[in-house]
């Protein structure tokens, strides 16, 4: 894969060497008003980056087809709407049965306009993609700020969310960074994106995450990861690794979790767009 995600948040940290990742994948705030559909199912575009910024409506088609009804977008150089504006990126999504959700972005640029022009045509949320501190002072000043883009985002009316990556699942000092971004933000301001993938990566449970912070995790991101490797960035279609979604992903519906986001990035012996299709038949079938 030439363009790692590393290159948009920088590299994904926190994977321990001779990590056992077996048991960890086969591992038997503000309420929400509208009743959300959890057998849709959506598509991170960051999966399709090779190809979306090239035609991203011509790519948004192929994707709707595939039977994707929800997309979480990203920022890029063409922004979070990919040259178009925030209207005109939501009058596409209806044209082809699709709703834009989320959006990560930087959120230490020009955020209160962000959150407006994502507020204006319905979104969800706008998510942080990436915080990793070299201290656990670090860590707790960066949930300091996840209340302060919260507050930002309830005064637009949509919600704010962190989604993690290995390092926080990874104990620093005795403790867990994921733990103080839980118990040092406000509920009612911010929620969290749970990338399972980085969790397993990282050598815990997703399981044990829902249960000790049920409501927390409100989107979940779903990808799953080779076996017999001990590479950090080892995905693959889903189906064909390790992660046990038929048993996870029940346990995030009980637990809160509304939106399951499918995200892929590495592809062995296909392209972008047949594993996103694959990818979609498997997540009617687990959602269905």
């Amino acid at each position: 894969m030439k363009q790692k995600r590393r290159s948009f948040l920088k590299t994904a940290g926190g994977f321990a060497a001779g990590l056992a990742l077996a048991p960890y994948a086969c591992t038997s705030g503000i309420k929400t008003e509208e009743a959300v559909d959890t057998s849709a199912f959506g598509l991170q575009l960051y999966t399709l980056r090779d190809d979306f910024p090239k035609d991203p409506k011509g790519v948004l088609a192929q994707v709707a087809s595939f039977g994707y009804k929800q997309i979480e977008s990203y920022e890029g150089p063409q922004g979070m709407f990919w040259g178009m504006t925030n209207k005109e990126f939501k009058a596409y999504m209806d044209e082809l049965g699709m709703n834009i959700v989320a959006s990560h972005c930087d959120i230490d640029n020009d955020f209160e306009r962000k959150a407006a022009e994502a507020a204006e045509i319905g979104m969800k949320y706008l998510i942080c993609p990436w915080r990793s501190q070299q201290t656990l002072d670090g860590y707790r000043q960066a949930a300091a700020d996840f209340n302060a883009k919260g507050e930002i985002c309830r005064a637009n009316g949509i919600r704010f969310a962190y989604h993690n990556h290995a390092y926080s699942f990874t104990e620093m000092e005795g403790e867990m960074p994921q733990d103080i971004f839980m118990n040092e933000t406000d509920p009612d301001l911010v929620d969290f994106e749970m990338d399972m993938y980085w969790v397993v990566t990282g050598g815990q449970d997703p399981k044990a995450w829902f249960n000790k912070y049920p409501g927390r995790f409100k989107l979940g991101h779903v990808k799953d990861r080779l076996g017999n490797t001990e590479e950090a960035e080892a995905t693959c279609t889903l189906g064909t690794g390790i992660i046990d979604y038929p048993s996870i992903v029940p346990e995030a519906k009980t637990a809160g979790m509304e939106y399951f986001i499918v995200e892929q990035e590495r592809y062995d012996g296909t392209t972008p767009l047949k594993s996103t299709e694959a990818n979609a038949a498997y997540m009617a079938d687990l959602l269905g």
